[in-house]
Order: C-alpha cells, then sequence, then structure tokens
C-alpha cells in the first residue's frame, strides 16, 4: 500500500479557518477532494489544494522510486490535519498614548494520502 505525505508550515492564515475547509476533505478521494476545493469559494482552499497536489506528486514519485505505479484516481485521503503556527505578534496604537497587541495566527497543514486496497 502506497503511502505519501505533503506539509506546509507556516501558511498566513488562521487554524481555525483552514479546519472548516480541510473538515470537508477528509476521507474523500483524491478527485472528489480536488473538486471541492477548486470550486470552494473559501481562501484557505487554494493553499490546501497546493498541499494535495503535493501530496499526489510525492505518491507518484515514491512509487516511482520503488519501480511500481501509482493510479491517482485510486487515491484517497487518509490524514488531514491542520496545526497552529507561530504567531507574528504585531502591535496598533490605541487611545491615550497606550498600544494593543494584535496577533497574526498561522498554520501548519498536514496531508496524507494512501491507495485503495
Amino acid at each position: 500500500m502506497t503511502e505519501a505525505r505533503a506539509l506546509q508550515r507556516t501558511a498566513r492564515q488562521s487554524p481555525y479557518k483552514m479546519r472548516l475547509v480541510i473538515d470537508q476533505i477528509r476521507g474523500k478521494s483524491v478527485n472528489e477532494a480536488l473538486a471541492l476545493l477548486t470550486f470552494s469559494k473559501k481562501h484557505a482552499a487554494v493553499q490546501i489544494r497546493k498541499v494535495l497536489l503535493s501530496a499526489v506528486a510525492n505518491a507518484e514519485q515514491a512509487a516511482k522510486q520503488a519501480n511500481g505505479s501509482v493510479d491517482p484516481d485510486d487515491l484517497f485521503i487518509k490524514h488531514a490535519v491542520v496545526n497552529e503556527g507561530p504567531k507574528l505578534k504585531r502591535w496598533t496604537p490605541a487611545a491615550m498614548g497606550r498600544a494593543t497587541p494584535i496577533q497574526k495566527r498561522t498554520s501548519h497543514v498536514e496531508i496524507v494520502v494512501a491507495e485503495k486496497e
């Protein structure tokens, strides 16, 4: 059984917004997930689509190195998770000469694709 994974670290979007999209594709076939991500209105779908395409390419490359072949139509998303990355800490001016903190959140996206048995 062929398995491959792809990671994207410090994607500049909050994990909450990324998880809304990743929950929709978890467990689906690769073709179905790509169709869903292509026509999604969420900005997170663009970044997650890139990671999914990278995981598929990694699976094809691993099969090629093992003198085998893998059909992308037979792949499904075995594991898909979004974790919290480091926060960019910034400050914005506030009333009476004070400053208010702003936390710009980042995400780590991990997708594992596997071949159906």
